[in-house]
């Protein structure tokens, strides 16, 4: 007997973009800029001008085949509904004459638009190379939401309509779409596909001719592979982004993205334009909003963040320029409504600095270039391996006065170990050992606290307190607090190699971060076990299910690889770059 196929699976296909949907007749002309039918009140516009270098990417052979190697796409392939769409792919690469990548190919090489109205009404353009494909592959899904609709006993679902000399289709529900030539269009209100229409017959107000909308084509680049738009001043009328932007914030937050805020709410207009280049994809974001103007993050003439630490087994690294003096000073101002966390924050300081100014004696003694870096932990044999494997962490300042004040945040270091001991003890709980080792620099001194491993019965197995090693350490004017001895020196290292090499500031750049998305896979991986028993409990599957899961996270996050995020300003205007090295084997 003869099995009929749902639409179920045929919604997986449209995501795979074998399903170019609808009917409308064919364009006489060369078709116009999808823009030029989008109505300028359009709030979001996403454009892929140029599918062909991302789907190479995607479509490579090589990441087919890990993709199909994989023990979850195994699986799924056992799957009933699976097996269907395996079916149809098959059935439309006989129906179209050629195979399914060549018609992908075919069916989105023209271009790819998505547009949102601030009705939540949406309009997706996708311009195939092929026509006949493209009514082809539409014909045959026609045929099956036809058969579905009558086995259901609603034929009517299935139905098509005149508007302006064209023919559109519905399949059911509230989607309407159609094809113009080459053009497939999708929404999901009749009026946004009336709107459309109206654009294309009549002409209009569009979005192609709205000042915000070119000049954040302009801005990114019209020759980006991809663009976005996004109407900031619409966007911000919405209550809970209004709430957002104006109530305070958490006084870190607003450390890590001081200027952003003040950047967004002056701008019209956001502009996102997306590039590849080989193995690699570069997104930059414009505005037109003035820069931020909170001093505490604006670089001075010449200054900026500096370069990432690079270290040994290095997961991520985070590069800031922040006057710490400054933002400190301006606390009345910022949160004029004292928290809680403040409050304690500025007693815990009074204690560990024996009652110095915060703001004059201690911040003020810290330059603005700030460094974290967050490595994998290499454990020492002879100590043992804990059960949850943590990464190690560091920060590093730079202090104008690092004899002195050298000596200042060493006493607020052991007062802090001494209230750890203390707090551990009242619990009946091991407490750090301190040492000082020799160091053989004169510039360079390290103050190291850990766990006695002595008692200790399972090398293999240890207590998660084992992940840390709490070190002091200064060389010459660097200041670093680590999680670790190993990474502590590991970053001296690297400050004695920048020192060689004399390491200049980035100019503009108030903030960069660097992420390896291979070493957090392994991370992750070091920690299978207490992920696959967290899927478990948390989400109620079995042992196989929660493997099959985390495998595919661990894949997914290693694939991901390389990701560096600047931001900053540039000729005055407020700018940022993301720039991905995906970890993707190709065939080329």
């Amino acid at each position: 007997m003869r099995r009929r196929l749902s639409l179920a699976p045929v919604s997986l296909v449209a995501v795979c973009g074998l399903v170019a949907l609808g009917t409308i007749s064919k364009a006489a002309e060369p078709l116009p800029s999808v823009d030029r039918w989008i109505p300028e009140e359009a709030v979001l516009s996403v454009q892929i001008n140029e599918p062909k270098p991302i789907l190479d990417m995607v479509l490579d052979p090589k990441v087919i085949e890990q993709v199909t190697a994989l023990p979850a796409y195994q699986e799924a392939m056992k799957n009933p509904e699976t097996a269907q769409v395996k079916n149809l792919v098959n059935f439309l690469e006989v129906k179209l004459g050629t195979d399914w990548k060549t018609a992908v190919h075919k069916l989105l090489d023209g271009g790819i638009t998505f547009a949102v109205a601030p009705s939540d009404g949406f309009l997706l353009a996708v311009d195939a190379t092929d026509a006949r494909m493209l009514k082809t592959t539409h014909d045959v899904f026609r045929d099956i939401a036809k058969g579905e609709a009558e086995k259901a006993g609603e034929p009517e679902r299935v139905e098509s309509k005149e508007y302006k000399g064209v023919t559109g289709w519905t399949f059911g529900g509230d989607e309407v779409h159609g094809i113009l030539g080459e053009r497939f269009m999708l929404t999901n209100k009749s009026k946004a596909m009336q709107a459309a229409l109206d654009l294309r017959a009549d002409g209009g107000a569009s979005l192609a001719k709205k000042p915000g909308y070119v000049a954040a084509r302009r801005a990114v680049g019209t020759n980006s592979v991809g663009t976005a738009y996004l109407d900031l001043a619409t966007f911000k009328q919405v209550p809970g982004f209004q709430k957002a932007m104006s109530e305070a914030e958490n006084p870190l937050v607003v450390l890590l993205f001081s200027g952003m805020q003040e950047t967004i709410r002056s701008s019209a207009w956001l502009g996102v334009g997306l590039d590849v280049r080989k193995d690699a994809l570069a997104l930059r974001a414009a505005t037109d909003g003035k820069v931020g103007g909170s001093n505490f993050s604006r670089p001075a003439a010449n200054k900026g963040a500096l370069p990432n630490l690079v270290v040994p087994r290095r997961m991520a690294g985070m590069s800031l320029y922040r006057d710490l003096h400054q933002f400190y000073s301006a606390k009345d101002d910022l949160f004029p409504e004292r928290t809680n966390g403040i409050i304690f924050f500025e007693n815990m300081m009074g204690i560990f600095f024996t009652g110095r100014d915060l703001t004059d004696e201690v911040l003020a003694k810290v330059e603005p270039e700030i460094r974290v870096v967050v490595a994998e932990q290499a454990y020492d044999p002879a100590i043992g391996t804990p059960a949850m494997q943590l990464p190690a962490f560091a920060v590093v300042f730079e202090m104008n006065d690092p004899k002195k004040f050298g000596v200042v945040v060493e006493e607020a270091w052991q007062k802090a170990l001494g209230l750890i001991n203390f707090t551990r003890g009242q619990k009946a709980e091991p407490g750090l050992m301190i040492r000082t080792p020799p160091q053989d620099d004169p510039k360079t001194f390290m103050t190291v606290s850990y766990f006695s491993h002595e008692e200790e019965k399972d090398k293999k197995s240890l207590d998660v307190r084992f992940n840390f090693r709490p070190t002091l350490a200064r060389h010459g004017k660097h200041l670093i607090l680590s999680s670790t001895d190993q990474l502590a020196k590991d970053v001296i290292a690297a400050l004695k190699l920048e020192d060689a090499q004399a390491t200049r500031p980035l100019v503009g750049v108030h903030s960069m971060i660097d992420a390896d998305a291979v070493r957090i896979a392994s991370v992750l991986a070091a920690n299978r076990e207490a992920l696959i028993r967290q899927n478990m409990v948390e989400d109620g599957n079995s042992r196989s299910e929660a493997e099959a899961h985390v495998a595919i996270i661990l894949e997914v996050v290693k694939h991901l690889g390389q990701t560096r995020l600047i931001i900053g300003e540039r000729g005055g205007q407020a700018s940022a770059r993301l720039d991905l090295w995906p970890n993707i084997p190709t065939s080329r």
